[in-house]
């Protein structure tokens, strides 16, 4: 037993340090040729100063490559790993690139604009990243009422993480301690919970010295894979649970920032 034990921590163990040392190359080969030019990828951080995105699409990379490669996992694991990962990182970096100029925020402002026959970035991200997440939760249970649970879980993780992202090393830090308990479960969970956990550890020290940030890419690909961890170790009533939740964390945020552009609208009129 404590041979099998050891073997599962081994397991769990070359799963966070395979995804640190993914991240940390492709890191390392985007600041040295970031695609579309330097300039694509700089944004001033909450104190003005400019930093890069590169750690985003790092951290979305590793942790997909990390969830795919892992020991142990079965087919449809794997393939809902890198569906949900991809998915999140790849719609949240369409709206690092293509909504950095929009003021907009929240669940409300981009509905509001769909009404309007506007498809804003953010409504790219937030219905890519649903799909994404109940294509994943398809895959990984079996009743319909369970598929729907894990998807609302996948998709709610990835908002959960990206409304953390506020401040250097926020979302990072946030992620490390989130899956640090999804380490102890068997199965699955252990090593979907170690993929963004190393993926996040590789990229918190140029985070934290703002260097870069994760933006959306990174936030949302690393939330995706914590709400995997949490689908393959829960059942329908710690789906539910967590379900719950981060819907209430969602509308908790919207309202923030909802109140957040109200206040910077008034302090530029």
């Amino acid at each position: 037993m404590a041979a099998v034990a050891g073997g599962r921590a081994s397991g769990r163990f070359s799963v966070l340090l395979g995804a640190a040392g993914a991240t940390r190359a492709v890191y390392t080969a985007l600041r040295k040729r970031p695609p579309g030019g330097a300039v694509l990828w700089e944004r001033k951080n909450y104190a003005g100063r400019i930093v890069n995105l590169h750690a985003g699409l790092a951290t979305a990379t590793g942790t997909a490559l990390a969830a795919v490669t892992a020991p142990g996992l079965p087919a449809r694991t794997r393939a809902a790993g890198a569906l949900a990962v991809l998915a999140a990182g790849g719609c949240g970096a369409y709206d690092d690139v293509f909504g950095a100029s929009d003021p907009r925020r929240g669940f409300r402002a981009h509905l509001s604009a769909l009404r309007h026959k506007e498809v804003t970035s953010g409504a790219v991200k937030l219905f890519g990243i649903g799909a994404a997440g109940l294509a994943a939760g398809a895959l990984l249970k079996e009743r319909p009422s369970d598929k729907v649970l894990a998807g609302v879980v996948i998709a709610g993780s990835a908002h959960l993480v990206n409304l953390l992202d506020v401040r250097p090393g926020r979302a990072a830090g946030a992620v490390m301690a989130i899956g640090a308990p999804g380490l102890l479960r068997r199965g699955s969970a252990g090593a979907l919970s170690a993929a963004p956990m190393g993926a996040a550890a590789a990229v918190l020290g140029d985070d934290l010295g703002e260097r870069t940030m994760i933006g959306d890419a990174g936030a949302h690909a690393l939330g995706a894979a914590l709400g995997l961890a949490i689908v393959t170790g829960n059942g329908r009533r710690g789906l539910a649970a967590h379900a719950a939740g981060l819907i209430a964390a969602a509308a908790a945020g919207d309202r923030v920032s909802r109140a957040a552009a109200t206040l910077r609208a008034r302090s530029h009129a």
